[in-house]
């Protein structure tokens, strides 16, 4: 089970830390990324980072303003996201792929979670 928090309603250009902690026993098995959904568009895999933390992905988006780190000792992958504009509104989910990869279609997703909701406006 993965559960997401750290959303939130921010003005452009402000921060968040969006946190997922993974509830089992084998946390380290999983690549973890994170996937930003909005009504109108496709899913949008934004960030990932591989089971051994040694490398991360970025979507082109993104690139520069959001940070994703993991602690393996506490279940926790973290996604910082910085100079948030509003484009970057919608539903982020937390998702987990058994392998060592950081980057797989969110449609690939071992297990997602719920999400939660990130809104930039003025």
């Amino acid at each position: 089970q993965l559960v997401e928090s750290g959303g939130g309603l921010v003005q452009p250009g402000g921060s968040l830390t969006l946190s997922c902690v993974a509830n089992g026993p084998r946390f380290t098995y999983y690549g973890i990324g994170w996937v930003r959904q909005t009504p109108a568009l496709e899913p949008e895999f934004v960030a990932g980072i591989p089971r051994n933390g040694r490398s991360q992905y970025y979507a082109d988006s993104v690139k520069g303003r959001f940070t994703i780190a993991r602690d393996n000792e506490r279940n926790t992958v973290h996604l910082q996201l910085n100079n948030l504009k509003p484009e970057d509104s919608g539903v982020y989910r937390c998702a987990a792929k058994g392998d060592n990869v950081y980057y797989f279609p969110p449609h690939d997703a071992d297990y997602q979670g719920q999400g939660t909701q990130v809104t930039v406006t003025s």
